[in-house]
């Protein structure tokens, strides 16, 4: 009998958070195996483990209880991975070499798994004289690209690639840069953007007043409040960021705002921190504790979600001092305030098993007595455990029992808090579950609605092929287990149907009780008018959120929900797309190519490497058809093999590849690369990128530098037209945004994890 309640969450355990050797012969045996590893980890750091591991198994057990992704892959393996989600890094100097210190460290924060979080408000704007080198500044964007460049070649422990989110204050003097960059669809691709929104740039918008751009106290110049808010709003409007984050709400309701201030948030925004500031996450599943589903009784128990709860917290606060942390400025802060984010998944299909319609008032109602009751019995928990371990070391009961979001907090609570102080100073938080609600069982997603009922998902089978499988929203399995094939009823809503408000209203009333934030999508139709979008924003202030992230199928990242694509001429050309070729079976390589052979010296390198590009003439276009890399280093063998083999496939496929260039180019070492004639090239693989970008440049297939190919590289292949992006991880047409993550819904990957 299996636990697992879907194919799709056995995948999901298997390629995500299943332990295996390196060569990829599994450790965990069963899931039982997994949660057992799991709790023994955590309980490890009990001074009575035998009597917590079985407690924390119960709570994993039937997925109840679901840490992030980081703790059950990482705990109890021995590797060196943090089991911490979410990192913001320290204070940018406005210096050239302390920029580059905090890119060194976000690299190493990035190697071990954690997405990070920066403000780029520190650097000074573009023009700007930097005294002492006649020069001027080249502003905080530039950085940005340095940074984007960085992440593209940083895998993340496990397969997880690192995500970023940068934030830059409403008063910037290159703010305006800033909420643009990314509708150039190649720029910044690895991070998410918000602006941080200021309550006196509000009031400034509402009274459509002056709004002053300042620099080192000194005002630079001065805009329309209003009008720098519509060029936000037609940002997000055409291509989805930047988000907004309200960051003065978010320091006033910070029950730590006597120690620090907050200037930025992680990739998913879920976690406003302090410079150094890191969280860990995990999710209660109230679709796992609703009794009586479908009917006039369904209810979830207040003593099973305060008991659920108490365990959840108890190992939360045990992942502070099990984990790894890339920088020993992370552990101290981490050990200073024992920060946990504690949230839900599963909401929407738990409100639907209660017969509740997800966005109604009585939805909203019913989510903010449940959010509540969690917070209640979270805050009692780290009560508890601060009776027997201790307050976390910056506790101040007169300070921490003053801050905004305290003041709300039941009496009984505050009277605990005073007599005998709180382990963590915050706990709860929403964040993207998009992974681990596929594990689940394809529970609904955080506090998102049900995204879909149900969709076919292709799975890749060992020989190559894909068959297709039903993947069913986890209560709409349940409604037809119960009910065969009646049809659902009225109060059954999805993504695609819900108005806008409703999505707000469902989050405002979670954030009344989460001291964190929320990751929430607020899925938007693509017809939806320019004003009815910006009252979503304006909404989202009005009713307490600290940020607002919305979606709206664009043409740079595409439609929330893709089409399948048809299959497929063996060679396809577009008419109105120049001479870009699509091939979907490579072509035969003739006897004999046309080619040059180039010299590549590398400083330092006893050997110099050797690249041979040969190029095919198809339909009256010459293109690049093979790579051969050679070098009589024998330090560089199987990575020259492994680069012959796979350009030249990609080439023989046709297409735009000039991408090939592109990431070869991006690759930096961190030994530092390499002056050669006159020009800093950072790592040999970047050298080899632009010695191929060299050669395509001289056939014409380029048509210069950096500038790809030099016709149309968006040609459409003829019967196969699918709506937005492919993904990354299985090449598949399945991508939607979720909880501000790019998910693939056929194998679950995330850019966010």
């Amino acid at each position: 009998m299996t636990r697992f309640a879907a194919p799709i969450a056995e995948q999901i355990w298997n390629m995500k958070y299943r332990l295996k050797e390196a060569d990829g012969t599994p450790i965990d045996a069963t899931v039982e195996e997994t949660w057992s590893r799991v709790a023994k980890s955590l309980a490890s750091v009990e001074k009575k483990p035998a009597e917590w591991e079985p407690k924390f198994y119960k709570a994993l057990e039937d997925f109840r209880y679901l840490p992030a992704g980081r703790i059950t892959a990482g705990a109890g393996t021995n590797r060196s991975v943090t089991l911490f989600n979410c990192f913001v890094m320290g204070t940018i100097p406005d210096t050239m070499s302390g920029i580059f210190d905090n890119l060194r460290e976000a690299a190493l924060t990035m190697q071990q798994g954690g997405g990070i979080g920066y403000d780029f408000s520190t650097i000074r704007p573009k023009g700007t004289t930097v005294h002492g080198v006649a020069a001027d500044a080249s502003g905080p964007l530039s950085f940005m690209d340095v940074w984007d460049a960085m992440c593209r070649t940083i895998m993340s422990a496990g397969s997880r690639r690192g995500a970023m989110m940068a934030t830059m204050r409403c008063d910037h003097p290159d703010v305006e840069d800033f909420i643009t960059a990314k509708s150039d669809a190649n720029r910044l691709r690895m991070f998410n953007m918000s602006v941080l929104v200021t309550d006196p740039f509000m009031e400034a918008v509402k009274a459509d007043k002056p709004w002053d751009l300042v620099w080192d106290g000194a005002v630079v110049r001065t805009v329309q409040a209003r009008e720098l808010w519509d060029s936000i709003m037609q940002s997000t409007y055409s291509h989805a960021e930047p988000g907004v984050i309200f960051i003065d709400r978010i320091n006033e309701m910070n029950n730590l705002n006597y120690v620090e201030t907050i200037a930025a948030t992680n990739p998913c925004g879920e976690q406003p921190l302090p410079p150094y500031g890191a969280c860990l996450l995990g999710s209660v599943n109230l679709a796992r504790l609703v009794h009586f589903p479908f009917e006039k009784s369904a209810h979830v128990s207040e003593d099973e979600l305060t008991e659920l709860v108490a365990t959840a917290v108890r190992m939360m606060d045990n992942v502070v001092d099990a984990s790894k942390f890339p920088l020993e400025a992370q552990a101290k802060e981490a050990a200073a305030k024992r920060r946990i984010g504690l949230g839900v998944t599963g909401l929407a299909d738990a409100l639907l098993m209660t017969g509740l319609r997800y966005g109604s008032e009585e939805a909203a109602r019913q989510t903010e007595v449940w959010m509540k009751a969690i917070a209640r019995a979270a805050y009692l928990a780290s009560v508890d455990l601060a009776k027997e371990k201790g307050a976390f070391p910056l506790f101040d009961a007169d300070q921490y029992l003053s801050s905004g979001n305290m003041m709300q907090m039941d009496d009984d609570v505050r009277d605990a808090i005073r007599t005998h102080g709180i382990r963590n100073a915050l706990l709860t938080s929403v964040a993207p579950t998009g992974t681990i609600s596929l594990y689940a069982g394809n529970v609904s997603s955080g506090i998102e609605p049900v995204f879909a009922y149900a969709y076919t998902r292709k799975v890749l089978q060992k020989d190559g092929t894909r068959t297709e499988e039903e993947v069913v929203d986890y209560a709409v399995k349940m409604w037809r287990d119960l009910h065969g094939d009646a049809e659902l009823p009225d109060y059954f809503v999805n993504a695609q149907t819900l108005p806008a408000m409703d999505h707000v209203r469902m989050q405002a009333a979670a954030q009344k009780w989460v001291d964190s934030s929320i990751s929430k999508t607020i899925n938007v139709p693509e017809d939806i008018s320019f004003d009815d979008f910006k009252e979503v924003y304006m909404e989202a202030w009005d009713s307490g959120c600290k940020g607002c992230t919305t979606y709206r199928p664009n043409d740079v990242t595409g439609s929330v929900l893709s089409v399948e694509p048809e299959t497929k001429p063996e060679v396809i050309a577009d008419e109105n797309a120049g001479d870009v070729i699509y091939m979907t079976e490579p072509l035969d390589r003739p006897g004999e190519l046309t080619g040059q052979t180039y010299k590549l010296k590398w400083p330092d390198s006893e050997h110099a490497i050797y690249i041979t590009v040969n190029d095919i003439l198809h339909q009256g276009q010459q293109r690049p058809f093979e790579v051969f890399i050679n070098s009589k280093n024998m330090e560089h063998f199987a990575w020259t093999v492994a680069l012959t083999r796979m350009i030249s496939a990609v080439f023989r496929r046709g297409g735009d590849v000039s991408f090939v260039v592109e990431e070869l180019k991006a690759v930096f070492d961190p030994r530092g690369g390499a002056w050669i004639q006159g020009k800093y090239v950072p790592s040999i693989l970047a050298a080899i990128g632009g010695v191929i970008e060299k050669h395509m440049i001289s056939t014409g297939f380029l048509a210069g530098e950096g500038m790809g190919l030099k016709t149309d590289p968006h040609a459409e292949v003829v019967n196969m037209k699918p709506k937005g992006n492919a993904c990354s991880s299985c090449g598949q047409y399945t991508l939607r945004m979720v909880e501000g993550c790019m998910t693939c819904s056929d194998c679950g990957y995330s850019k966010c994890g």
